[in-house]
C-alpha cells in the first residue's frame, strides 16, 4: 500500500477551507493515497480521475454507506432515509442508473434547456430589481440560491408560494454528504420524508393533468411501467436538491474567483461574449463538486497501486482539475483558457444531466449581473467559506455593494 495521508491532513481548518496546496503535495508525492479517516483511497492525478470515471469496475458508491458508522439501533431509526437514498440516481446499480438517465433525458434535451433561457433571464432581472435600490446584497441569499431554486421548482411544477420550502429542505438534505451528528441526520430524514410527501401530491395531479414538466415526464414513464412512485419521488428529491445547490455554488464561487482576479473581471466586463468560457474556468478552478465516490467491484490497479475489491475510492476532481500535467499554469484563473477539459460535471455514464442547465443559468446570471452592476465589489476582505466535507466548501455569505439604482 502507498504511504497513507496523516489522519488530520484533510481535516485541518486550512485544508477544509482551501485544500489546493495540500492536494498539490499529495498529487506530487502520493497520487493514489490511503486516507484512514475516510477509510478510502484518494486519487488526485487528472489522468487517473478520468480513467476512474470510465472504469466499469468502479461502481457508484452509495452515500448511505456512511450511515454504517452508526450503531445498529441508530441505523434502524434512519432506515427511511437510507431507503430513499438507495433509489437516488447515481447511488443505484448500473442498470437502474441508466434507466433513470434515459427517462430524464426525455426532458433534459438541449432544446428544453435553451427554451428556459428567457425565463432564467427574467428571474435574474427580478432578483436584481429587488436589491438595486439598496446598492448592496448578499449574493448567496439574494441571487445564487433563489435563481436556480426557482428554475428547478418551476421545472417540477412547485407553486411559487412553496418555494421557500425547497431551500429549507435542501439545507437539511446536504447533511447526507457530511460527517454529521445523529441529530442532524434525523432532521435530514424528516425533511426528505416531508419532501417526498409533498411531491406525491404533485405527482397525483400530473397523472390527471399532465404539463410540460419533469413530474409529467415521470408520470408518463410510470404509466408505461418504467418507474415506480417511490423511485419518482426519491429522484425528484435529488433533482430539487442537486438542481439548485450545484448552480448556486457555481455562481457564488465563480464570483469570488472574479473578485480575486480583477484583471479577469475587467476582461469579462469588456467582453461579455467570453462568459461561457469564464464559466468553464470557474468550474475547473472551484467547481461545485469536489469529488465523486466509487467502490471497486473487483481488484484494480490505479496508477501503480493495486486496490482490492470492495474498496471505496474518492476521485478528486478538485485536485485533477489543477494537475500541471493536464493544465498549463493550473492555479492561474484564465477565462480564455482553451482547451479546458475539466471533469467538474463528471463524464461518461456519471456525467451530470443538469450540466447544460447549470451552464446556461450561470451564463445568463453573470452577463446580466455585470452589465447592471459594473462597479460590483466585495464588502468583506476574506470570503466566508464553510467547509462542508473533505475537498468541498461553499460560501455562507457573499456580501457585495454597487451603485444604487432606482
Amino acid at each position: 500500500m502507498n504511504r497513507a495521508i496523516r489522519q488530520d491532513s484533510l481535516f485541518t481548518p486550512e485544508a477544509l477551507k482551501n485544500p489546493t496546496r495540500l492536494l498539490h503535495r499529495i498529487r506530487a508525492e502520493t497520487p493514489v493515497a490511503w486516507v484512514p479517516q475516510l477509510n478510502a483511497y484518494l486519487v488526485t492525478r487528472h489522468a487517473d480521475v478520468v480513467a476512474g470515471m470510465k472504469d466499469r469496475r468502479l461502481a457508484n458508491a452509495n452515500m448511505a454507506q456512511g450511515l454504517r458508522r452508526l450503531s445498529p439501533a441508530e441505523q434502524d431509526e434512519l432506515l427511511p432515509l437510507r431507503a430513499s437514498i438507495d433509489m437516488w440516481m447515481g447511488h443505484t446499480n448500473t442498470a437502474d442508473h441508466i434507466r433513470f438517465q434515459q427517462l430524464l433525458k426525455r426532458y433534459f434535451t438541449p432544446a428544453t434547456v435553451e427554451s428556459l433561457r428567457p425565463r432564467v433571464r427574467e428571474l435574474t432581472h427580478e432578483l436584481l430589481d429587488a436589491v438595486a435600490p439598496q446598492g448592496r446584497m448578499d449574493v448567496v441569499k439574494d441571487l445564487a440560491y433563489p435563481l436556480p431554486a426557482n428554475v428547478i421548482a418551476e421545472m417540477l411544477g412547485m407553486p411559487i408560494r412553496d418555494r421557500d420550502l425547497l431551500q429549507a429542505w435542501s439545507r437539511d438534505i446536504l447533511t447526507v454528504f457530511l460527517i454529521a451528528s445523529l441529530a442532524r441526520l434525523r432532521q435530514c430524514q424528516r425533511s426528505i420524508l416531508e419532501m417526498q410527501d409533498y411531491l406525491r401530491v404533485l405527482l397525483a395531479e400530473r397523472r390527471q393533468r399532465p404539463r410540460e414538466d419533469v413530474l409529467s415526464t415521470f408520470a408518463a414513464a410510470e404509466k408505461d411501467g418504467l418507474v415506480t412512485e417511490d423511485e419518482i419521488v426519491a429522484n425528484c428529491v435529488l433533482l430539487l436538491f442537486a438542481g439548485h445547490e450545484t448552480t448556486a455554488h457555481l455562481i457564488a464561487n465563480g464570483l469570488v474567483l472574479l473578485f480575486q482576479n480583477p484583471e479577469q473581471l475587467d476582461l469579462l466586463k469588456g467582453k461579455p461574449e467570453l462568459t461561457p468560457s469564464a464559466v468553464e474556468e470557474m468550474l475547473r478552478c472551484d467547481g461545485p463538486g469536489g469529488s465523486v465516490v466509487r467502490m471497486t467491484t473487483e481488484p484494480v490497479v490505479i496508477g501503480d497501486v493495486p486496490i482490492a475489491a470492495h474498496q471505496v475510492i474518492y476521485l478528486a476532481m478538485v485536485a485533477g482539475n489543477r494537475d500541471p500535467e493536464a493544465f498549463d499554469d493550473p492555479d492561474r484563473f484564465d477565462i480564455t483558457r482553451t482547451p479546458n477539459r475539466h471533469t467538474a460535471f463528471g463524464m461518461g455514464a456519471s456525467y451530470c444531466l443538469g450540466a447544460a442547465l447549470a451552464r446556461m443559468e450561470a451564463d445568463e446570471c453573470f452577463r446580466i449581473l455585470l452589465d447592471r452592476f459594473p462597479d460590483l465589489r466585495p464588502v468583506d476582505a476574506t470570503p466566508d467559506w464553510q467547509a462542508t466535507s473533505p475537498l468541498l466548501h461553499h460560501l455562507n455569505t457573499l456580501r457585495v455593494e454597487f451603485t444604487a439604482r432606482g
